[in-house]
């Protein structure tokens, strides 16, 4: 089976707040259909639903707070567009999580947080080792090394 990630659905407090965020932010609202947004991204797209319809349409309870067990990642081309962005996404509403630093696998990154506080890491990765991401903005993975 041919693997696919082809949409991504985040939870939120306020739909139309949310879109507003993202927008600020250099994301393209492509679709508003008012109880749900959807905004193109190099990879999957990206949608904007309920965090109480969301959480109702998986059959689960809409509470709970705190680290959730994901991350979302965005990466760019150099460290100082890390900062540069991480800055922008800051004045637009995110919270700082932890400021973009040099890491000891040789990149820079840090942690925002959106308004309803989901985790983006906004990266810098030289290595081409594992991962490198193409001129249209494109992830490729290496093939394995055994």
């Amino acid at each position: 089976m041919d693997q696919r990630l082809t949409l991504l659905t985040l939870g939120v407090r306020d739909v139309a707040a949310a879109a507003d965020f993202y927008e600020s932010v250099g994301f393209e609202r492509r679709h508003d259909l008012g109880s749900i947004v959807f905004l193109p991204t190099t990879g999957p797209a990206l949608a904007l639903y309920g965090w109480e319809d969301l959480a109702e349409d998986a059959g689960l309870p809409a509470e709970g707070t705190g680290f959730r067990g994901i991350t979302l990642a965005m990466n760019l081309d150099s460290s100082a567009e890390v900062d540069r962005v991480f800055a922008e996404w800051v004045a637009a509403g995110a919270t700082a999580v932890r400021t973009p630093v040099a890491k000891e696998w040789g990149g820079h990154s840090g942690y925002v947080a959106d308004p309803d506080g989901h985790l983006w890491e906004i990266a810098h990765n030289p290595s081409v080792a594992i991962i490198r991401i193409d001129e249209s903005g494109r992830p490729y993975l290496a093939p394995a090394t055994r």
